[in-house]
């Protein structure tokens, strides 16, 4: 319980950047973090690929305003978040409405037993999930 609340206050200290207007707190159910896990997957699938227009894809507005192409975009992700790439297994972890953000935490075990948390943080738009952020962060979890 102790590492889950240093996670969520890393992921509350991350998101303060894209927080929402007060009282746009989004009520999210089962279907919706199930959404937010697919398109987290589908575009962490994409990366691993090396399908740059598909893992871009899953970008918000505001992330593929940032780089302006999917080249771009990743040459970011393999020179900032190349433990996104590498990683030996992954997990999802409980997510979490901080201040209006929505997060949602992946577990990363990196080849070597390191053991990361990448937090994520999605918006709705027109109807869809999409990747606003993440952020990686030490983990107090030690891998087997």
């Amino acid at each position: 319980m102790r590492g889950r609340r240093r996670i969520l206050a890393l992921a509350a200290l991350c998101a303060m950047a894209w927080a929402v207007p007060c009282g746009a707190e989004p009520k999210l159910g089962r279907t919706d973090w199930t959404a937010i896990k697919k398109v987290i997957r589908q575009q962490l699938d994409a990366l691993r690929a090396g399908d740059d227009e598909r893992a871009f894809s899953y970008a918000s507005p505001g992330i593929q305003g940032q780089f302006g192409d999917a080249h771009a975009f990743m040459n970011m992700v393999r020179t900032r978040y190349s433990p996104l790439l590498d990683a030996r297994y992954t997990e999802f972890l409980e997510g979490a409405v901080i201040d209006g953000v929505i997060v949602q935490p992946l577990r990363l075990i990196a080849p070597d037993n390191t053991v990361l948390v990448a937090l994520y943080t999605v918006e709705r738009r027109q109807g869809a999930w999409r990747i606003n952020g993440c952020q990686l962060a030490p983990s107090t979890v030690k891998a087997a």
